[in-house]
């Protein structure tokens, strides 16, 4: 018996193969353009927030976070700041779980950084609490007590950043699999100096500042190193 395969059927057969071939291929820059969302994010609320910190009257690094910058009626750009940031961290950390798809932290690297998207988020819903002479006209003296949407403000970044700090020990057990020795120690290192930061906040906030910009230009470096890895 001889079996004939119709021109028609033939075509068909070529196309879903072509179409599968396609979407295999687009999912690679899909995945890629999302990661590079989690790049630009601290950068980019830096930016934001640094220049706002040169410009607005009242305004001191070394006495006021750049999350106070939410107060007074241009707050609402530093509020948009947060949820522009939160938004471009969640997007990598989908971009994250896209691209490790197996090994060390493929599972817990994505959601860690997700819950630290989500905690720019709630700090924009919930701005921080005036203090330090500013907004002007504030009292120098330190807030007597946090108000409810301070505290929810101030709970949310602890966590945010404690999330942050165990992705990086998560990915230097990945990059240590895999090898990398150097970005293995940077990854191991960078908590540490995260939360030697805010430890040495009582002296000044701009130790605070700084360890909270050296996690997010952190995030931003490891996640570049990550698209890279997903070109090849």
């Amino acid at each position: 018996m001889t079996y004939t395969i119709s021109p028609s059927a033939a075509t068909s057969a070529t196309s879903a193969r072509s179409a599968g071939s396609a979407g295999s291929a687009g999912s690679v820059p899909s995945a890629r353009g999302l990661l590079k969302a989690s790049v630009v994010a601290g950068p980019l609320f830096l930016a934001v927030g640094i220049s706002q910190g040169l410009t607005r009257e009242g305004f001191d690094f070394t006495r006021n976070a750049i999350s106070q910058l939410s107060l007074g009626d241009p707050g609402w750009i530093q509020i948009t700041n947060f949820f522009v940031a939160g938004a471009l961290l969640m997007a990598g950390a989908i971009g994250i779980r896209h691209t490790l798809t197996e090994g060390p932290g493929h599972r817990a690297a994505p959601w860690l950084v997700g819950v630290f998207g989500a905690s720019f988020l709630v700090s924009g819903a919930f701005p921080a609490d005036a203090g330090a002479g500013f907004p002007v006209g504030t009292p120098d003296s330190a807030t007597p007590a946090l108000s409810a949407h301070g505290a929810v403000h101030m709970f949310g970044g602890m966590i945010g950043y404690l999330a942050l700090c165990a992705a990086f020990l998560v990915l230097a057990r990945r990059f240590a699999a895999e090898r990398r020795r150097g970005w293995a120690i940077a990854c191991r290192v960078l908590p540490v100096v995260v939360l030697a930061g805010f430890a040495g906040s009582a002296a000044s906030v701009l130790c605070f500042t700084a360890g909270a910009a050296l996690g997010l230009v952190g995030l931003a470096a490891v996640t570049a190193r990550l698209t890279r890895r997903r070109q090849h």
